[in-house]
């Protein structure tokens, strides 16, 4: 079932292409709303695109939300309604009922910069790309909890600019659905979205890597992301791509590269100096304290890049939750997949956007 605001055309003058921006949802009430706003600022002529946000069988008032705001919006934009079947179903479901020649993907807590289409579409022109993936970010309104997690979710010294927000990444840049895009053609070609329940992006990305398409990074094409609004929400989050990344080399061990090994081979080590330390603080000192102070270093910086002193005391707790968090996630499922040989195994199983 959906509704239709106004019939879907192309705008071939000039050959540009028709964009179809597919966005899933889930009991996003709240965020759901910045995005659609943030899709009427675009500099590029309404007529070039569609909107199609996919309703994964949402308890809250998101539908209410969205049919309030629809007839108020100059684009053309629908609403598809789906019983629950997880984010990746929502979006296949999305491109079913698409008419771009290229697909975007944003996720309902994100808000897209002005310029957003714009530069893609620039990016297109000269590239010739098949796919890309862009970057996300924080806007100054968001809390300083959402600004904080945004840094350490960013910053090369905490992930090793895997999130696309470096040039020179320390392992292979994939595409992620909070800020993709996909010509219809490769889509076609290679498939959607797979059933896993957390980490179909990469699987998709890697099956693009894989056909030897031409995929970009955009750093341009900005979305500003809205975290998680609490701490305990974020390492289950965190949790949740830890045993993902394993579930993914499971699937295609090109998708475990050493550098994924990382946060668990951290939280060992760590854990071991700081039970070292407490048993005695005299003789085993010296590692607790170079661990310390370089989380103090890196939540320095946080703060400074934040301009925001308050930021330094919260990422000395959410620094630490993310890497373990996600080093515990990657651990548990290694145990149980490669260990215990078991076919599946996933972290928290609430419903997850």
């Amino acid at each position: 079932m959906f509704l239709r605001l106004e019939p879907i055309f192309f705008n071939k003058k000039n050959n540009n292409i028709f964009i179809s921006i597919i966005t899933p949802v889930y009991n996003r009430e709240n965020e759901i709303i910045g995005l659609l706003d943030s899709i009427e600022k675009q500099t590029i002529r309404s007529n070039e695109f569609e909107l199609i946000v996919v309703d994964d069988g949402s308890t809250d008032s998101t539908i209410f939300n969205i049919e309030s705001k629809i007839n108020h919006l100059n684009y053309n934009i629908r609403l598809i309604k789906q019983e629950n079947a997880g984010p990746g179903a929502a979006r296949n479901c999305g491109v079913e009922q698409s008419k771009g020649d290229l697909i975007i993907f944003i996720d309902s807590d994100c808000e897209a910069d002005s310029n957003w289409l714009e530069m893609i579409i620039k990016c297109f022109e000269t590239e010739k790309f098949d796919a890309f993936g862009g970057p996300d970010s924080a806007k100054t309104d968001f809390s300083l909890l959402q600004r904080a997690i945004n840094f350490s979710l960013t910053s090369f010294l905490t992930t090793g600019g895997l999130r696309g927000h470096s040039n020179r990444p320390l392992a292979k840049f994939y595409p992620r659905s909070h800020n993709m895009g996909i010509t219809r053609s490769l889509y076609n070609r290679v498939g959607g979205f797979g059933s896993l329940r957390h980490g179909q992006d990469i699987e998709l990305s890697q099956r693009i890597i894989n056909s030897g398409a031409k995929v970009v990074n955009i750093p341009e094409a900005i979305v500003y992301h809205r975290r998680r609004t609490t701490l305990l929400k974020f390492f289950r989050q965190v949790f949740n791509w830890g045993v993902a990344r394993i579930n993914l080399g499971k699937k295609n061990n090109k998708m475990l590269e050493p550098l994924h090994f990382a946060p668990a081979i951290i939280t060992i080590v760590a854990s071991l100096i700081t039970f070292y330390f407490f048993v005695d603080p005299i003789n085993n000192g010296r590692l607790f304290e170079l661990g310390l102070g370089f989380l103090m270093f890196v939540s320095g910086v946080g703060a400074w890049y934040m301009k925001d002193i308050r930021g330094f005391f919260l990422l000395l707790f959410i620094i630490p939750i993310q890497i373990f968090g996600y080093g515990l996630g990657f651990i548990l499922a290694f145990i149980h997949r490669f260990i215990f040989r078991r076919s599946k195994w996933s972290g928290f199983t609430k419903s997850y956007y």
